[in-house]
């Protein structure tokens, strides 16, 4: 074992202790070797679905996420906020208490940065009787809100005007950095308006700089139209959408809807490109928590004839705009194949069977007909269905024990393959960290109903403040070792229970810790809120990796990952004032999708060793002592003929050389390094500064078959060698 000098290093105040060793690492790497045995072949290639993602109806991940509507609850909802609590069912219960709702509306408006002279109005708009996050345009006693009800039996809003250019207004950014077009649809009755003027207006300017007038009358009806900026308008700022009458009189509002012009079939473009040049292979969604309320009928047919529902699993609403058509359509503009986690929870087998036959029937069924009726009349051949998500968990609505859900798997999966029996369905398995007995329950009860069950590493804990930040990562590096020997474990479970090819899709993944306490602490001694890797960090990008190579190692028993989540949830994408940028995890992860497909082939590594501190609850739980090589390594061949060499070197402080030797090869040339790299673990983008952390391109000179990398501290390394290409290949033994 050679456990180094990093930790003492980084524990040293600034000055000439610091300056001393931070010259004796640089000037002495540590040395490792790697050698590739291309000959020695697997027998199956990567799957390519290791490197997914998930969506959930969370936060801002799909609304102002993945979508492009812009507005914030567009159809004019009650707006619950979550307490913070749950009922034993599973439910979120939400704030009563005015002062408490008060202070929601006043800090979601900070967090989007809206004008801070709009706060006050904007609450007390709402006490008055007007939709959470809109506002009157007009004084209190001239613009008069109340409740309403559209055609449909939802929510609407009712406005009374005493004179012609009151009405209702939101603040909101617009990727102006992009277009200047926008679209803009509103649902709306008027027994005596005709005419109402759609208009933006930057913060602090006198006068609309975008304007548009839309009719109505006595009858529901939608409008539409574009707004054009000029080219004047500015990029940042916060603009305000006006929807003002043309003269006195009343209106009513069912929803109001802002998009980009340039949106892809209602997504963000800009998150859809990202995606697609990722080579993203597959995409779970709803859930998450949100699926064990969700039902999916709610998501589908004309968006104003859709009902708002309470978001019970994570509080505020659920307008049901982004349904199972709209997640169809993502999926084909990012190019991956979608994949759907069913209502396990308040939901039942026959509801899930329908939601099969509307994406798989033929057009003679009763739900293949109701796709075709929406627009659809090609099925969607949805391949994979996860029966349930977390159903183990007290937070889910409607869980269930062990046995209880043995129970339910299987009245779920006799209802869903009567629909399609060519679906691959994923059992909801336990953590491998704590739910042996859950897993081994379900094995016990089900095994000749499935093959494939899942796991969510979503591993962390509270971590008190005192605690050294290099020990938090540390812990996260040793996890993925960790994980690897439970998977075998369990893969050898489902074998001896009866189930002759087991798999294990890992559909949630991403680092969990939390500072204990919450607050920032103190930032300059200990552990903090900027000192703490989590998904949005480098450390993010290194622990997926090392998931990935576990994963392969494990092959083919591993059959998927879905890392959570695409955007502004965890690690992925983030959105921020209508701006998208790359956490480093995406950029990783675009970079190791290369090798789906491709085939790994034998290495034997030699490279010195760290012990993990356990600081993390859960890993100290697990283990007495864990030890992790300082570098990771796989490789694979890939159909052209290319070696991929996957390096993630976890230790920080010092240079690891590696030097790597391909058995069998003489081949000398030049090949190409992509390495992702920070300073500190924790280290990340921000809007601020979104291209802070960005790979690398490079060139590494290859002789004889063999080649060096000096490894950065913290950094992820993808080599492509091309033609390497064996002849006879030997089979590999996993």
């Amino acid at each position: 074992m050679n456990v180094h000098l990093r930790s003492l290093c980084f524990g040293m105040v600034t000055g000439l202790a610091g300056l001393v060793c931070a010259s004796l690492e640089a000037s002495t790497p540590r040395l490792a070797t790697l050698q590739i045995r291309p000959e020695q072949r697997a027998a199956q290639p990567i799957p390519k679905t290791i490197t997914g993602k998930f969506a959930e109806h969370l936060g801002n991940n799909i609304y102002n996420g993945m979508a492009a509507q812009i507005l914030q609850n567009p159809t004019f909802a009650e707006y619950p906020f979550w307490s913070g609590q749950m009922n034993p069912d599973g439910v979120t219960l939400f704030h009563f208490e005015s002062d408490k709702i008060r202070q929601q509306i006043r800090r979601r408006a900070i967090q989007l940065g809206w004008p801070d002279t709009e706060l006050d109005p904007l609450a007390e708009s709402y006490v008055d009787g007007l939709a959470c996050f809109w506002q009157r345009q007009g004084p209190k006693e001239s613009a008069v809100v109340s409740p309403d009800t559209t055609a449909h039996g939802q929510r609407a809003q009712r406005v009374e005007v005493k004179e012609a250019g009151l009405g209702v207004s939101q603040w909101t950014y617009l990727p102006a950095h992009r277009t200047r077009v926008f679209e803009f649809e509103v649902y709306l009755r008027s027994p005596n308006i005709s005419a109402f003027n759609v208009t933006l207006a930057p913060a602090g300017a006198t006068r609309p700089c975008a304007s548009t007038v839309v009719k109505a009358g006595p009858e529901w009806q939608k409008a539409a139209g574009r707004l054009t900026l000029p080219a004047e308008a500015p990029k940042d700022a916060p603009y305000q959408l006006s929807i003002t009458a043309q003269a006195p009189g009343q209106f009513v509002l069912g929803h109001a809807f802002l998009r980009p012009a340039d949106h892809v079939h209602g997504a963000d473009p800009d998150i859809v490109r990202l995606l697609k040049d990722s080579r993203l292979p597959l995409l779970r969604w709803p859930g998450g928590n949100f699926v064990s309320t969700y039902h999916w009928e709610d998501g589908i047919g004309p968006a104003e004839e859709r009902p708002t529902r309470p978001n019970y699993a994570w509080g505020g609403v659920e307008p049901n705009l982004f349904g199972t058509d709209e997640f169809m359509a993502f999926c084909a503009a990012a190019g991956c194949e979608p994949m759907i986690c069913v209502n396990g929870g308040s939901g039942t087998p026959e509801e899930a069977a329908r939601w099969i036959q509307y994406c798989n029937g033929a057009t003679n069924t009763p739900m293949g007909r109701l796709r075709a009726f929406h627009g659809h009349p090609q099925p969607y051949g949805v391949r994979y269905w996860e029966v349930g998500n977390e159903l183990w968990g007290r937070w889910q609505c409607d869980w269930t024990t062990a046995s209880g859900y043995v129970d339910r798997y299987l009245q779920f999966a006799k209802a869903m393959r009567a629909a399609d029996p060519d679906t691959r369905l994923l059992a909801c398995g336990a953590p491998v960290m704590w739910g042996k007995n859950w897993n081994d329950t379900l094995i016990a009860g089900a095994s000749s109903a499935f093959s494939v069950t899942t796991d969510h590493p979503l591993i962390g804990g509270n971590v008190p403040p005192e605690t050294d930040p290099l020990d938090v990562f540390r812990d996260f590096m040793a996890v993925p070792e960790v994980l690897e020997q439970k998977w075998r474990s369990l893969q050898q479970d489902m074998t001896r229970g009866g189930i002759t090819e087991p798999r294990l899709a890992v559909t949630e993944l991403q680092m969990f810790a939390q500072l204990a306490g919450g607050g920032e602490r103190n930032r300059s001694a200990h552990l903090n809120p900027r000192t703490l890797v989590n998904p949005s960090t480098l450390g993010e990008a290194l622990y997926d990796v090392l998931i990935y190579h576990a994963a392969i190692r494990l092959a083919p028993f591993v059959e998927m990952v879905t890392h959570s989540a695409i955007v502004n949830h965890g690690g992925g994408l983030r959105k921020e004032r209508e701006r998208v940028y790359a956490n480093p995890c995406h950029y990783a992860q675009a970079a190791f999708a290369a090798l789906g497909g491709a085939t790994p082939v034998g290495v034997s590594l030699d490279c010195p060793v760290e012990r993990a501190p356990l600081v993390l609850p859960e890993l100290r739980n697990t283990t007495k002592e864990q030890l992790f090589k300082v570098v990771d390594a796989v490789a694979a061949v890939a159909p052209e003929g290319d070696l991929l060499v996957s390096v993630v070197h976890r230790a920080g402080q010092e240079t690891t050389r590696l030097q790597v030797k391909i058995e069998g090869s003489t081949a000398s040339g030049t090949a190409r390094r992509h390495t992702l790299a920070a300073e500190f673990p924790w280290d990340a983008n921000t809007l601020a500064n979104p291209k802070k952390i960005v790979p690398v391109d490079s060139e590494v000179e290859v002789r004889d078959g063999q080649f060096t990398l000096e490894l950065k501290p913290y950094s992820v390394v993808l080599v492509r060698v091309p033609g390497v290409v064996s002849k006879k290949p030997a089979a590999l033994n996993n």
